[in-house]
This record gives structure tokens, sequence and C-alpha cells, in this order.
């Protein structure tokens, strides 16, 4: 309820000041189950993809975006309540299992669910390595994958700034991907490099990034591209 809420009384707002151009919105089913796989580039990245879509996304994020207190932690819970997150405890040992525990439940109830193969945004604005994780639920739900690559929104809103800059938001939607030749081939560790790797490609593709062969998350460990 307060996903479709703040989406109505924010979104008009959101519009008028990101005029979001999109290709390729008819790619996204309009019912069913659907894995709706993106690059990251901004922290707006989980409003703007919200924003254009009309069937509701659901996304995970960090548990203490949930827990915060202040008015910085009520605006943090407000702000994960118009992107439709559900909140993960990524700290433990059980992280990854349960983020796609919850994806296979949204897309159990043949909803769309909203991931970031790259497993984080990327340092300097190219293409990352993409986590199988994409894979297994795609694999094990049975669900379809939708590339979605965001254009520009790293140029609005660069690491460490608060809020996008003025500026129109672009972003483009492929063909859906369709996983199910490899049924029954769940936790192959082949194929769930290969389909990721397809994943990747198409992500590749539609976003024009540069791509690296390596985990964002072990660049900015080692300080580069920051």
């Amino acid at each position: 309820m307060i996903y479709r809420v703040l989406k109505a009384v924010l979104g008009p707002l959101l519009w008028a000041i990101w005029r979001p151009q999109v290709e390729g919105l008819d790619r996204v089913p309009d019912s069913g189950a659907a894995i709706l796989a993106s690059n990251h580039l901004a922290v707006f990245d989980s409003v703007f993809l919200p924003l254009v879509i009309n069937r509701h996304i659901t996304f995970i994020a960090k548990e203490e975006y949930f827990t915060g207190t202040g008015f910085k932690g009520r605006l943090t819970r407000v702000f994960m309540g118009l992107v439709g997150a559900v909140p993960v405890d990524r700290t433990g040992g059980d992280a990854a299992d349960d983020a796609l525990g919850t994806g296979r439940r949204v897309l159990s109830e043949g909803r769309l669910f909203g991931i970031y193969p790259e497993g984080t945004r990327s340092p300097d604005g190219r293409l990352y390595r993409g986590k199988t994780g994409v894979a297994r639920l795609a694999l094990q739900a049975g669900a379809p994958v939708v590339p979605v690559a965001m254009l520009n929104t790293g140029e609005l809103q660069p690491i460490g700034k608060r809020l996008p800059g003025r500026g129109r938001v672009r972003i483009k939607i492929g063909r859906s991907l369709d996983f199910s030749r490899y049924e029954g081939m769940v936790g192959d560790r082949t194929v769930e490099r290969a389909v990721t790797d397809e994943v990747m490609d198409a992500l590749r593709e539609l976003s024009g990034q540069d791509y690296v062969d390596e985990y964002a998350a072990k660049v900015k460990e080692k300080g580069q591209g920051s």
C-alpha cells in the first residue's frame, strides 16, 4: 500500500524534475513473474526504475535501512517504501541465500523482482562481472530475465552525491531472456556462469558500457575506480 501511495504522491514530482525517457517499456510483461536485471550506476536507480514501470517492483535492501532513528532514519524508511524494497540482513553468511529466498517468494507470487547482477554500484561507470545469483534465481523460479540499462544516472548522481542533479533520465529495456533450456540444471556452476554472462552481455549491448571481467566489489576494495 505504501508503495502505491508514495508513487502516486511523489511520482508526478519526480517525473516533472527528471522527465524519464524510456525505450522498450512494452518489453516488461503486463503480468506474471519476471526478473528485471539492471546495471547499477546510482542510488536513485532504485527510484527511477519503479517510477517508469506501472507494476510493483520488489528490490532487496540492507536491513539497517529500515531500523535507523531520527529524521534521517525516517526519511530512509520512506525512501525504501517508495522503491518497494524489503529488508534482508546482508551481514551474515546466509545473506545471499536470504536475498535469493526473497526473490523466489516474490516470483512465486507472479510479481516483478528487481536485481543488480553486479552486486553494487559501478565505481567508475563501466559494467562489471555479474554475480551468479541472477542465474540461480532465474533457473529456480523459471522466470524470464528482462535486461534494463540505466544510461546516464551515474552522470546525474555521481558517487558521493546525495541527490541526482537536474537532467533527463534515460533508460533502455531489452527483450526478455528465456533460460528454460537449462531447466533442472540449478547448481551447475558452468551453466549458472553462462546464464549470468548472457545477462551481462545483454546489459553491455543495451548500455554501451565498457565491460570489465572483474567483480565491482573487489575493485572497490582495492580502491580503484573511485
